[in-house]
């Protein structure tokens, strides 16, 4: 099989405080976007773990996952290259820890934002994809699934692919 197709594999992280939820602003080719702290999946590293990495990342807080709120499939065209990009995100909800402040932000991120559902819904032209509001709309509509459902397999932690 010559050209395998392969989706991206990236993590999402649904936070949710006193009705408002967490998103991060960040430079794009299209412009300053709205999105769940996320990211791709590092070799050696679970989804559960990412999410937890990605979130300190791009927002300076700790980040335990305690549900999967949804797996979703996204298919997503370059503004500028036109390349056609499939993502495979895995969504996460979870608790919110301490904030780092001395640590810098991923490049790109601007800041870290809190908005309510309506806001989210309002914002939609600034979003980085469709699945921003998907996810958040998912967790509001009570979806949690144990994390067990995301089995990681020793051979995964222990064998780095280069």
């Amino acid at each position: 099989m010559p050209n395998r197709w392969k989706p991206n594999v990236t993590v999402a992280a649904i936070i949710e405080q006193d009705g408002r939820f967490m998103l991060v602003e960040e430079e794009t080719a299209d412009g300053l976007r709205l999105n769940n702290p996320a990211g791709h999946l590092d070799p050696g590293e679970s989804p559960v773990d990412a999410c937890a990495r990605e979130v300190l990342e791009e927002t300076a807080h700790e980040f335990a996952p305690t549900f999967l709120v949804g797996i979703y499939l996204n298919r997503f065209t370059r503004t500028r290259t036109g390349d056609d990009i499939t993502y495979l995100r895995f969504a996460f909800t979870g608790t919110l820890g301490a904030h780092h402040a001395w640590r810098p932000l991923d490049d790109g991120i601007v800041r870290t934002v809190w908005l309510t559902p309506n806001e989210l819904r309002a914002t939609q032209e600034r979003h980085r994809s469709p699945l921003v509001l998907q996810c958040i709309e998912d967790y509001l509509a009570g979806k949690r699934y144990a994390l067990e459902l995301v089995h990681t397999d020793a051979s995964v932690l222990t064998h780095v692919a280069v």
